[in-house]
């Protein structure tokens, strides 16, 4: 039996969480002191501080480092590269701490990860499963319609990935032999095709795809080109992204961004209906899109995230899709899962460990 340490960086919290082979025996969450996070410049500056906050979790459970057969940590921000478990080394944590192109919490997950496990006796492996930067895009999901643009991708890898695999399984189907639409419904709503384990296309929830809890999805350029200039004068760069990416969809509409919330008021008011039907609409059109992308073989609709907890959501866009063919539900989110499981793959000698140096993957 393999005994795994989770570590899941979030803004102001860490989720940690504790498996035994596929069992997960415990699961906790340290809320930080916003307070506390603002001291520090930069996100990576947090390190030390969220690490005594593992240990002291850990102590009082009367565990240690030197307990756990490996140490399962969230990957952060990096150049493009293939989906898979990394084994975390020194070139991994000296790019989070210094080089990542963006700053997010992600990049605190590995890093901490390493240092518990330096500093320790034992000394267990450290890895991570399928980071923010997974890319598996093929050449003409790249093409954004300008050559001075491109596509990137940017979605949520390893929920996506994590279902996908439960999909499969209960299929009784190879991972790598299927075909996945993929809808990740949550704070940000990412909608992918999955082709023999690889995600080919996936919509980035800032800047396309349908609008979400607050964020604005694809919107009419001529219109957004004006309204920027006409806007321009009173509005820095990041007043106009704050608009768009913080400020819009369910909540620019209708003053919320809690589903749960918009749909009490849909019950009641006819304007407030067409908003959400018209969320779970462009969600289903996209879903269309992604199938397409496709050429129309998929195994399965796979729906997933927070989001698909709400049954009558859930509905409005399953009775758009219907003939898509068969439609999954996952419901929540399985990043925790997801680390813990890519850990044990490696383990048990299942799926061969990546090593990440640079720009090349070994």
């Amino acid at each position: 039996m393999k005994k795994i340490l989770v570590i899941y960086p979030d803004w102001t919290l860490t989720k940690i969480a504790i498996f035994e082979d596929e069992k997960k025996v415990l699961e906790g969450t340290l809320n930080h002191d916003q307070n506390e996070l603002s001291k520090y410049e930069k996100i990576i500056d947090q390190l030390d501080y969220r690490k005594e906050s593992i240990k002291d979790f850990l102590n009082k459970l009367n565990l240690s480092i030197d307990d756990f057969d490996a140490i399962a940590a969230r990957g952060g921000v990096f150049l493009p590269m293939p989906s898979g478990t990394y084994v975390v080394n020194e070139n991994i944590v000296n790019y989070l701490a210094t080089k990542s192109p963006m700053e997010h919490p992600a990049n605190l997950g590995a890093t901490i990860a390493y240092n518990l496990s330096e500093s320790s006796f034992k000394k267990p492996p450290v890895f991570m499963t399928d980071p923010i930067s997974v890319d598996e895009f093929i050449d003409e999901s790249r093409i954004a319609g300008i050559p001075q643009l491109e596509r990137l991708s940017r979605y949520n890898a390893l929920n996506m990935k994590t279902v996908a695999r439960y999909a499969s399984n209960e299929l009784k189907k190879d991972y790598f032999e299927c075909n996945f639409v993929i809808a990740h419904l949550d704070e940000q709503i990412s909608i992918g095709a999955q082709k023999n384990g690889l995600m080919i296309d996936a919509t980035f929830p800032f800047d396309e795809g349908p609008f979400g809890l607050h964020t604005t999805g694809d919107l009419p350029l001529g219109d957004l080109t004006s309204w920027i200039f006409k806007h321009k004068s009173k509005c820095k760069e990041k007043d106009i992204r704050s608009r768009f990416i913080e400020n819009g969809g369910l909540l620019a509409y209708l003053g919320t961004k809690n589903l749960e919330e918009a749909i009490k008021k849909a019950t009641k008011e006819n304007d407030a209906k067409l908003i959400v039907e018209a969320m779970a609409y462009q969600i289903a059109k996209e879903i269309g899109a992604m199938a397409v992308v496709l050429e129309g073989k998929i195994d399965a609709v796979i729906i997933t995230g927070e989001l698909a907890n709400n049954e009558y959501f859930v509905r409005l866009i399953k009775n758009r899709i219907a003939k898509l063919g068969v439609v999954m539900l996952y419901p929540g989110t399985y990043e925790i899962e997801g680390l813990a499981y890519g850990t044990l793959r490696v383990l048990y000698q299942l799926e061969e460990f990546l090593i990440w140096e640079g720009e090349k993957v070994a």
